[in-house]
């Protein structure tokens, strides 16, 4: 198992207790009473983590969104909507871009158009009119994006999320981990998924990380890997292939020193070319990519990730050559050890034992 992502600087932990005392007197709040916590009569299904950023939520939502779809129920995402440039409640439209309802909501309204994608700071009113939105076109169930702090809802499934790389017993609270609260919250989690697992995982990997971890016995513990797809041009340009091509790896996430890794393993060169999680790309941010990708040489392709394409697409001051050779890599995530079908069942439970009469998940 690798733990080299995670950093602790030791001169900041006392502002680390501090932040941790902030945090605990919040969760008293809510575990006594003190602050509500809201039910739905729609089920509502969180996917969030404790650390900040990198751990694949927008995969794993997806994911629900194959799931859900499959089933024939009329799904609902609600997000915050991080780094857009508007206000309140919106319902993301046909064509909505970044900068209207945020990257990975966009990104999410592209790829499935009949889904109700929604962003909304305040999550119980999100929630209420989502449901209650005509142009959403009814909603059976509501997956709610990065929402494991945001205690005032409360789902009918809570799925939390860790990265294999940066398990969060090893970490500490911020500011001098990357923990938003102790890793003792896990116990609120009614399912927790160790995310970007290595595809050739041993048994005695397994044991390790579910030791680490001591869940409590109601909550199931699943493992999942990420999948690459071929690559799709932004652009429209020709074919392209990731094997054995000269790349330049333009990021603006989290984490992107895993996903470089895992492109160098099929391409002949790898050039990382990494932004902050989110940025809001610029004219400056343009010249130096064009310099980066004329640097490679002829022949070379970008590529990118899905969110960061829908921040791309707003980019001016591209070179002709670099739009021309601009890839997307999509990805999704796989179960490990042949346990997709029990996840699914596990999360459709859940869904159904929330519903009162059952009438939608059996649909």
């Amino acid at each position: 198992m690798q733990s080299d992502l995670i950093r602790i600087s030791r001169p900041l932990v006392p502002l680390s207790w501090l932040y941790g005392i902030g945090v605990g007197l919040r969760n008293w709040a809510f575990d006594v009473g003190l602050l509500d916590e809201q039910a739905f009569d729609v089920p509502v299904v969180g996917v969030g983590n404790l650390s900040v950023g990198g751990t694949g939520k927008t995969p794993h939502v997806e994911m629900l969104i194959r799931l859900f779809s499959g089933r024939g129920l009329r799904v609902g995402v609600l997000s915050r909507g991080y780094k857009r440039h508007t206000r309140g409640y919106r319902l993301a439209l046909p064509g909505a871009t970044a900068r209207e309802v945020g990257d990975e909501p966009a990104q999410m309204k592209r790829k499935w158009p009949g889904v109700a994608v929604a962003v909304c700071a305040d999550r119980c009113e999100g929630i209420r009119r989502l449901v209650a939105d005509p142009q959403a076109g009814g909603v059976d169930v509501v997956l709610l994006d990065d929402a494991f702090q945001h205690r005032y809802v409360r789902p009918c499934a809570n799925i939390l999320l860790v990265d294999y790389h940066r398990l969060i017993t090893d970490d500490c609270l911020l500011p001098a981990g990357r923990l938003r609260e102790p890793a003792s919250a896990r116990r609120r989690a009614t399912m927790v998924v160790v995310t970007k697992c290595p595809p050739t995982m041993k048994p005695i990997d397994f044991c390790v990380v579910r030791s680490a971890l001591a869940l409590q016995p109601h909550q199931r513990l699943f493992f999942t890997t990420l999948r690459y797809g071929a690559l799709r041009p932004l652009w429209g340009g020709p074919a392209a292939r990731l094997d054995g091509a000269r790349v330049l790896l333009l990021t603006g996430i989290a984490q992107p020193l895993p996903m470089r890794n895992d492109v160098a393993a099929r391409a002949a060169q790898v050039e990382l070319l990494a932004f902050a999680d989110h940025h809001t790309f610029t004219a400056a941010d343009a010249a130096q990519i064009n310099a980066a990708f004329a640097a490679m040489g002829e022949g070379s392709i970008v590529v990118t990730t899905e969110k960061d394409a829908e921040r791309l697409r707003q980019l001016e001051g591209l070179a002709s050559a670099v739009c021309r050779a601009t890839y997307v890599l999509p990805v999704e995530v796989e179960c490990l050890r042949g346990e997709q079908p029990l996840l699914n069942e596990t999360i459709l439970n859940y869904v159904h034992n929330h519903s009162r009469n059952g009438g939608v998940a059996a649909r």
